[in-house]
């Protein structure tokens, strides 16, 4: 059915889900972690709360296919639902003059405790379709592991 693509993947981290999730919810820890290998990312107007939000500028290190202009995709993020230590559920605005990169996507990053060490998985569901299931998985894999490294490291 269109529209209803989904999107997962997931990682175990050697960090408690406290952790996890704080790095979910601080806005330079985001940008630290969350752009995919090859972009950097910037954000603006931070609020952690259930209708709050940010707005994040991804830009590509090298000259990429951006989405909202060369080489930037901008990204509107709502927070729909915040569990502490067990899910952040967001709603994902894409700026785009294309109609295939264009849409809200809801992403769902659950944490499953496990003493020291927590499970993530994020699940993406109504995937722009101009966003491809393997650039979408390398992008969800890079950012997880980017996060491992983050939670696990500092």
């Amino acid at each position: 059915m269109d529209g209803e693509r989904v999107d997962r993947g997931e990682r175990r981290m050697a960090a408690p889900a406290d952790v996890v999730h704080r790095a979910l919810l601080d806005p330079r820890s985001l940008e630290r972690w969350l752009p995919p290998e090859g972009m950097t990312g910037r954000v603006e107007c931070f609020d952690p709360r259930p209708g709050g939000g940010y707005r994040m500028t991804l830009t590509y290190r090298d000259p990429g296919p951006g989405k909202t202009d060369a080489g930037t995709d901008v990204v509107e993020v709502g927070f729909v639902d915040l569990v502490p230590e067990e899910r952040v559920v967001q709603r994902v605005v894409f700026e785009s003059d294309d109609p295939a990169f264009a849409g809200t996507m809801t992403m769902t990053w659950r944490l499953a405790s496990d003493g020291d060490t927590t499970l993530v998985t994020v699940t993406a569901e109504d995937v722009p379709p101009g966003i491809t299931p393997q650039d979408h998985a390398a992008g969800l894999a890079s950012s997880l592991a980017q996060l491992a490294v983050f939670v696990e490291h500092g």
